[in-house]
């Protein structure tokens, strides 16, 4: 049963985890106020359009940076394990408002894309069959094949083989129930009905001060862009997903729990055809292993896209840097973001990240002909001509206080959980279930008891492990599958 005084809810950012948070909180408190202020003219712009990321339903079927070789040469599949769990979660309320009428048409969002890992030379093919056998016994990664056969490759994704000698050592796993997953639309679809039941958006709105006052509210301050008015808004409880610009304004907001943190911003790039013969012969998401020395978040992969109706193949990415923390920010954004407390974890992280510098350095003065090559090491067959540069999303990867760099999700929940905000990235999108409930158990702990029949009904498997429970994996699968209209 909902609580009986209703809060002030303030949501600053337009994309898929304010529009996450924005719907559990809707769901569970009907009679709460939600306000969303968006800077720009529309929804999910930066990090969740469709061409600032890889649209992939994250589920660890494929990404090799999941599962890393510990020294003894045994594979490491807990972190695969978490991600997928993640995913299912987010998977489980999806179908729920799938079944509650509020997405009426999964397909807009999400389709069935298979899952592959694609490697060559003896090395990393040794690599993956021992990757193989370490998840395939799983739960969660039940169905996933394997194979070195050259034809079986080809069955699954022909232009990864194509113009390839058959004497080559390759090797790919495939898992069929992989997904293709457009967070623009899905956004666009929950903000759409947050306000059709009640919740305020306002466009142009540019927060510049998140303050806390002596009566225990917050103030959130700001400009709006089209009416060039000043806006004031008081709230009970703030959420800060704002991309790039979560860092400064929580460091605006003076909590003590944001203190010591620094960003690294990380532009990319992806190579986009939509050439309907290319398109129609590459239905898959294919991932390979980083270069020695990158980034996770630099993992090559060709993947299958549709995006607006039409099919795509994007291969990247290709990492860049730049001081802005948005992809329509600032150029000072970087030096903005550097204060007397976190000045220490910028230069320790500079210190113990000279490979990774050296490596973004290589990537930015990369040229164009050396990244094509990097495509025909997927498909040997491409032609320049077919191909064309697609900027995608600014990524701000988390300085911790201690100096180092996390290529992950933070969340900062500050005084006694009124505001809370997300920085970082990777898995992002495809873990905004999980990511949101944890925000609400860290800020609502008053409501736990209260909310959690509701809870179960909208994420059954919450608090609990499927990878410990086969039958109830298969039965979550299947039935999320089912209502969401996929494999």
């Amino acid at each position: 049963m909902p609580s009986s005084s209703p809060k002030d809810i303030v949501l600053v950012g337009g994309g898929i985890m304010s529009a996450t948070l924005g719907t559990l909180l809707q769901q569970l408190e009907p009679t709460w106020n939600i306000r969303i202020l968006e800077r720009l003219d529309v929804l999910a712009e930066e990090s969740s359009g469709p061409w600032n990321n890889a649209g992939t339903g994250h589920s660890a079927l494929c990404e090799l940076n999941y599962t890393p070789e510990r020294a003894d040469g045994t594979i490491d599949i807990s972190k695969a394990v978490v991600v997928n769990e993640q995913f299912q979660l987010t998977r489980q309320l999806w179908a729920f408002l799938v079944e509650n009428g509020d997405i009426p048409e999964p397909a807009s969002f999400i389709r069935t894309t298979p899952h592959m890992s694609f490697v060559w030379g003896a090395d990393n093919v040794d690599y993956l069959r021992r990757r193989y056998e370490a998840l395939k016994d799983h739960p969660l990664f039940a169905g996933m094949e394997f194979s070195e056969d050259y034809d079986v490759i080809k069955r699954w994704a022909p232009l990864l083989v194509e113009g390839r000698d058959r004497s080559d050592v390759i090797a790919a796993t495939f898992h069929p129930a992989g997904t293709d997953v457009d967070f623009g639309t899905l956004t666009n679809t929950l903000v759409q009905n947050l306000v059709a039941k009640g919740a305020t958006l306002e466009f142009g709105a540019d927060v510049r001060l998140v303050h806390r006052t002596m009566d225990g509210t917050w103030h959130v301050m700001g400009k709006n862009h089209h009416t060039k008015q000043k806006f004031h808004y008081t709230a009970d409880f703030v959420f800060v997903g704002a991309g790039g610009r979560a860092l400064p304004l929580l460091q605006k907001s003076r909590i003590r729990e944001i203190k010591g943190f620094g960003g690294f911003p990380v532009s990319g790039q992806f190579i986009r055809s939509s050439k309907p013969e290319l398109v129609s012969r590459h239905l898959a998401k294919a991932y390979g292993k980083a270069p020695v020395g990158a980034p996770p978040f630099s993992v090559p992969h060709l993947d299958a896209r549709v995006i607006g109706g039409t099919g795509h193949l994007l291969f990247g990415p290709y990492a860049g840097w730049t001081p802005k923390f948005l992809k329509k920010g600032s150029w000072l954004d970087l030096f903005r973001s550097i204060k007397g407390d976190n000045l220490p974890s910028y230069l320790k992280v500079a210190v113990h990240n000279v490979p990774l510098t050296i490596y973004l350095i290589k990537t930015i003065f990369q040229s164009g002909s050396s990244k094509f090559g990097d495509l025909r090491e997927f498909f040997p067959d491409a032609k320049p001509a077919d191909w064309e540069k697609v900027i995608a999303g600014q990524r701000v990867q988390v300085i911790r206080p201690d100096g180092t760099l996390q290529f992950g999700t933070e969340i900062i929940v500050g005084d006694q959980g009124t505001i809370a905000g997300l920085l970082g990235a990777s898995p992002g999108a495809s873990t905004a279930t999980p990511i949101m409930l944890d925000i609400l158990a860290r800020c609502f702990p008053d409501q736990a008891q209260t909310w959690a029949p509701k809870l179960a009904e909208i994420v059954p498997t919450y608090g609990t492990k499927l990878g410990d429970d086969a039958e109830l994996a298969a039965a979550t699968l299947e039935r999320t599958a089912k209502t969401l209209q996929i494999s």
